[in-house]
């Protein structure tokens, strides 16, 4: 379906044959990362528009969606920055129903939702499949961090504006603001996730994105 040609779905069509450009061809995983999590979400979405507007098999998934459990969180300590940053996301379940055999092909099955965040729960797996040429587009907070940033093939980090570096946002609302804004401090601090992106986009202006570019020395 075409898509209607505001400022910000043409950023994204150009944005979009950047990446099948490198990664037309197989199964390509893109990560968008940011702190915002309404923003971030919203951006992956739209990308995922582009894409399947360019009539290119596209799924989306989300890390929220492979959470732990609060009680499996509870055995790594009290809540603080560092276990909200260290243990809030289980990895390897993700990779093992999602990435590994979305990355396999074939008639491989894979998951893109695993975990109810609100209702704290297990969901009941729905197996999926696709064509040897497709993209999984995934958004989520920190996603540039050591244990995750092999497993993407492209990575985009969406940027809010000046305070985005300690923005708020969280989908689950379970977490004291001051502990999430100390943990995406941390994330920063170890990561520099600026340096790790395939690409740096500022929603300051959601309607407006623009590409930003860093020394990465």
């Amino acid at each position: 379906m075409k898509l209607v040609s505001t400022p910000r779905i043409v950023f994204l069509r150009e944005l979009a044959a950047e990446i099948l450009g490198l990664y037309g061809r197989g199964r390509t995983i893109v990560a968008v990362d940011g702190t915002d999590d309404v923003a971030r979400a919203a951006f992956a979405d739209d990308l995922a528009a582009v894409l399947e507007e360019r009539e290119h098999p596209t799924f989306r998934a989300s890390l929220v969606n492979f959470r732990r459990s609060r009680a499996e969180q509870e055995r790594f300590g009290p809540e603080s920055p560092e276990r909200l940053f260290r243990h809030l996301y289980d990895f390897s379940l993700l990779r093992r129903v999602l990435i590994d055999p979305f990355r396999m092909g074939g008639s491989t099955g894979f998951v893109t939702r695993a975990f109810d965040p609100d209702r704290d729960t297990w969901i009941e797996p729905t197996w999926l499949t696709g064509p040897p040429d497709a993209t999984l587009v995934i958004d989520g907070d920190h996603l540039n961090r050591q244990e995750l940033r092999d497993a993407w093939s492209y990575s985009v980090l969406v940027e809010t504006g000046p305070e985005s570096a300690d923005s708020l946002g969280n989908l689950s609302g379970d977490h004291d603001d001051d502990e999430q804004a100390e943990a995406d401090r941390l994330y920063r601090t170890e990561v520099r996730p600026r340096t790790r992106a395939s690409a740096v986009v500022d929603l300051t202006d959601p309607g407006l994105p623009e590409r930003r570019f860093f020394d990465s020395c």
